[in-house]
């Protein structure tokens, strides 16, 4: 798979809804029943970080669940990649863009959601052939309006921003021209996925799915 067409996957998934869940799972025995109240709420496409020793079999357990589109976030190497295709992932979400990690994801047909923060950096993975991109981490390297100003010089480029992003500000991005969806951790939290307070996840999943987009 080429990268644009890895990009061309990873666009469609990111139209499905204006934000898509990122999620550190600790636990990985509540992991379906975390994906079925995201689906339900209307946020489907969910990112499960290789941040904890649960996070591979999470993937495993909400591929199950009917509906989801799930993958793996902070994937920094071939191996990482590797490990989350044979978990189940369908896509991959890199906090930036190696040589290697290009090469690993064409070979595996597994769709690069790549990060970039500068506009060096999204033009070399234009270059490589991704023009939907991940800008991370978003408030801290001048959120909305630096992103903003990347769509006047770069028109070809998308994004999905993430990192500091909440239902305070995700508005803010996604009436940007250059924003197709956003990434956010606050619709599920520690607290709610450790009690199973599944009707509260989906009712902020529910309520993102709502933002509206330019």
């Amino acid at each position: 798979m080429t990268p644009q067409e890895q990009s061309q996957k990873s666009r469609a998934l990111c139209e499905i809804a204006p934000v898509i869940p990122v999620i550190v799972i600790k636990d990985a025995a509540k992991a379906a029943d975390l994906a079925g109240a995201l689906v339900a709420g209307g946020t489907p496409v969910l990112e499960i970080t290789l941040r904890t020793s649960a996070a591979l079999d999470a993937i495993r357990a909400m591929s199950s669940v009917k509906g989801g589109h799930v993958g793996a976030g902070t994937v920094l190497t071939p191996d990482d990649a590797r490990r989350a295709k044979d978990a189940g992932a369908t896509f991959a979400v890199s906090p930036g863009l190696t040589d290697r990690l290009i090469q690993a994801c064409s070979d595996l047909d597994l769709p690069l959601l790549p990060g970039c923060a500068t506009a060096s950096e999204v033009m070399a993975a234009m270059d490589a052939g991704y023009d939907m991109l991940k800008f991370f981490p978003a408030e801290a390297i001048g959120g909305a309006p630096a992103l903003k100003s990347l769509a006047g010089p770069l028109p070809r480029a998308s994004f999905c921003p993430t990192g500091g992003v909440s239902p305070a500000n995700a508005p803010t991005y996604l009436g940007l021209p250059n924003v197709v969806c956003v990434g956010g951790s606050w619709i599920v939290t520690d607290a709610d996925v450790e009690a199973g307070n599944w009707a509260a996840i989906e009712a902020r999943s529910r309520d993102a799915a709502s933002l509206t987009r330019s």
